[in-house]
């Protein structure tokens, strides 16, 4: 199982196995991972599982799609590598990934 690295605003860092196939917002969810309240359940229809992702991993993940962009408009902290983590599908290529949640989500 691929291992991501969750890291809070305060820095505290969470590593769990994720399962293929999930997404990030599944897997932080599922291993009680604060920080991805994930309201509308990974639909795409808010902006609850914002994370920055990496530097050195966001060139490693699929681009955004529109639906993913228009959603990180109603986000805070935005930064170039900002994605929606229910919109980021576990590989075993992201093993090692690691996310850090925003100051608003805490």
């Amino acid at each position: 199982m691929p291992k991501i690295t969750y890291i809070d605003s305060d820095g505290t860092e969470r590593a769990v196995d994720a399962e293929v196939g999930s997404t990030v917002m599944e897997s932080a969810i599922q291993n009680g991972v604060p920080g991805i309240e994930a309201e509308c359940g990974g639909a795409c229809a808010c902006a609850t599982c914002h994370v920055h992702v990496d530097p050195q991993w966001s060139g490693k993940l699929p681009p955004k799609q529109d639906m993913e962009d228009t959603m990180l408009d109603f986000a805070q902290d935005l930064q170039p590598t900002s994605r929606l983590s229910c919109q980021i599908k576990v590989t075993p290529e992201l093993d090692g990934l690691v996310v850090r949640m925003p100051r608003s989500q805490h």
